[in-house]
């Protein structure tokens, strides 16, 4: 979710500095992106829910992503690009692990807890609705700015699959939608942290370092 959508290619569409409460509202993205990443590692993992594992993946990604964009503000290519490559192997790191959390639930069976994945699916769409409250107003700067809010808007699909995946867990007394939902979220996770990180490092090489 995150990663796919929110990694662009360098582009100008405004030269000049981002508004100067735009760092501010970043910052309050970052703690609430990484705060409901320990919230859904924690209840994922009490819940035996694969699908809010992955979606804690999401929120790593974004407040990872939020870090680099303020980063953007003040460093060179080659540090951003560097950084770039650490949440990629994180990314790549963790999605592995839940595909691997997902084969083990499959295999002996665990069916997660429906009520906790409901209440802790609506508080993530709850904390990706504020964000993208407090970044609408910068959603037509410059290209990293209008990204950072789509990305953060589209997010809040990953939030109601993982609520849809909680009623189809209700339903149907199985852990098939759980396990479903998180095995799309994750392959998601791995494909764009493969992207981010050849881009990055094209981005190394082109400015005369390595990786």
């Amino acid at each position: 979710m995150s990663a796919h959508c929110c990694h662009h290619e360098p582009q100008k569409t405004s030269n000049g500095p981002p508004p100067p409460d735009y760092r501010r509202v970043l910052w309050i993205a970052l703690l609430v992106n990484a705060l409901m990443f320990g919230v859904e590692i924690a209840a994922g993992l009490s819940s035996g829910s694969v699908s809010l594992l992955a979606d804690a993946i999401d929120f790593f990604g974004d407040a990872a992503n939020y870090g680099l964009t303020l980063a953007v503000l003040s460093l060179g290519v080659a540090w951003r690009s560097r950084a770039a490559l650490v949440k990629a192997a994180s990314m790549l790191g963790f999605g592995v692990i839940v595909i691997g959390k997902a084969l083990w639930s499959a295999s002996q069976g665990v069916v997660p807890e429906p009520l906790t994945m409901g209440l802790v699916g609506a508080l993530a769409l709850a904390a990706n609705l504020g964000v993208t409250a407090l970044l609408y107003a910068f959603r037509e700067g410059d290209a990293n700015m209008r990204g950072v809010w789509l990305c953060t808007r589209n997010d809040a699909i990953g939030n109601v699959a993982v609520m849809l995946a909680a009623l189809g867990v209700f339903g149907t007394a199985t852990a098939w939608p759980d396990l479903a939902v998180a095995a799309v979220m994750a392959c998601l996770a791995i494909t764009a942290g493969w992207s981010v990180m050849r881009q990055a490092r094209r981005e190394l090489a082109g400015s005369g370092f390595s990786a």
